[in-house]
C-alpha cells in the first residue's frame, strides 16, 4: 500500500547568501512541515532577515534550493497561499483601514470578510481612519488584518507585538493562538522570547548566519540547564550567598534573594544545616532569555 508524503510548506536545502563579501546566511538546511509554529530567534545581524526573505522569493539563494510548498516561493500563485506581517510595509497611509483590508483581500482566492479581518486586528472603531492618522500600535494591527484577511495556510510574521502594550500583545497571543488552532503553518521572527515561548511549538536560534539550535521551548531551556532559587531571609548577605558551592550569580530585591546556580541541592544544603529561616521559597528551571544569551555567547567563542 503506497504512503502519502506530505509536501514541506518551507524547506531550505543547503541555502547559502552573499551581499558581496559579506555571507549572511552560510549553508542553511531548514524543513517546516504544514501547521507548525516556528520562532526564529537570533541577534540583531544574525540572518534572520534574510533567512525569512529566502523563503518569500523576496531574495534568490547564491547557492541552494528554496521550496514554498514544494515550488519556486517566486510563483505568484503560492503567494496567494501566504499572509506576511512585515515591520514596514509600504502602504499608502493616505487609505483608510477598510480600504486596505479589502484590497488585500483582493488579491487571494478565498478570502475572510473585511470586517471579520479588522475585528480580529482589534480594529472597529478605526474602520474608517485613514493609516496616516494611526499610532504606531494601530498600525501594527493594520499590518496584522492585511496578513490575515486572505485567509492564508501560512503566516510570516515579523516582530509583530513591536510598540503593542501589554493589553494589546496579549489580545494579538490570542489571535494567533486562533490561528494555530485552525492549523495554520506560522514562522515568527521576534526579539520578545516571552512571545516565543508563549506561542512557538519549535524555536530554531541562528547566529552569524548558521543555525545553532532547533528544537522545542523545553529543549532550547534545557542547553542551559540551570535553575533559579528564591527564598526570603533576613539574616544572609549578597556576599554570603556568593560564597556557597554552585552559586553562577546572586541578586536581592529588598530582603528576597535570586540565585542562579546548576546545582540548587548544593546551595540550598548548607543553608538548610544552618537552620538559616528561609520563607517563600522557590527552584524554578532557567528561561528562555539565559538560553538564548547562553547559545549566542557559546556561539561567538566557537566561531
Amino acid at each position: 500500500m503506497a504512503t502519502s508524503t506530505t509536501v514541506p510548506a518551507v524547506e531550505l536545502n543547503h541555502v547559502t547568501k552573499n551581499y558581496g563579501s559579506v555571507q549572511a546566511v552560510k549553508d542553511v538546511s531548514l524543513k517546516v512541515e504544514p501547521g507548525e509554529v516556528v520562532a526564529f530567534l537570533g541577534p540583531n545581524g544574525a540572518g534572520k532577515s534574510t533567512s525569512i526573505a529566502l523563503m518569500l522569493g523576496m531574495r534568490r539563494a547564491t547557492s541552494g534550493s528554496v521550496t514554498l510548498f514544494g515550488e519556486n516561493p517566486r510563483l505568484a500563485n503560492h503567494r496567494k497561499r501566504i499572509g506576511v506581517m512585515l515591520q514596514e510595509s509600504g502602504v499608502p497611509e493616505t487609505l483608510k483601514v477598510r480600504e486596505l483590508v479589502e484590497l488585500f483581500g483582493r488579491f487571494h482566492d478565498n478570502p475572510m470578510l473585511t470586517q471579520e479581518a479588522i475585528k480580529m486586528a482589534g480594529l472597529t472603531e478605526k474602520t474608517n481612519t485613514r493609516l496616516g492618522r494611526l499610532s504606531g500600535g494601530q498600525k501594527q494591527r493594520v499590518y496584522f488584518a492585511l496578513a490575515l484577511v486572505g485567509n492564508p495556510d501560512m503566516l510570516f510574521l515579523d516582530e509583530p507585538t513591536t510598540g503593542l502594550d501589554v493589553e494589546a500583545r496579549r489580545s494579538f497571543w490570542d489571535q494567533i493562538n486562533l490561528q494555530i488552532k485552525r492549523g495554520k503553518t506560522i514562522i515568527l521572527t521576534t526579539h520578545n522570547l516571552e512571545e516565543a515561548d508563549a506561542l512557538a511549538r519549535r524555536i530554531v536560534v541562528i547566529n552569524k548566519g548558521q543555525i545553532i539550535a532547533d528544537g522545542t521551548p523545553d529543549e532550547i531551556k534545557g542547553h542551559v540547564g540551570g535553575k533559579h532559587v528564591r527564598f526570603r531571609a533576613t539574616d544572609r548577605t549578597v556576599e554570603e550567598l556568593n560564597e556557597l558551592t554552585g552559586v553562577q550569580f546572586v541578586q536581592r530585591i529588598d530582603n528576597k534573594f535570586e540565585i542562579y546556580t546548576k546545582q540548587p541541592e548544593a546551595v540550598l544544603a548548607p543553608l538548610f544545616k544552618g537552620e538559616v529561616e528561609l520563607s517563600d521559597l522557590e527552584v524554578i528551571g532557567a528561561g528562555l532569555e539565559e538560553a538564548f544569551l547562553a547559545l549566542t555567547d557559546n556561539d561567538k567563542h566557537t566561531a
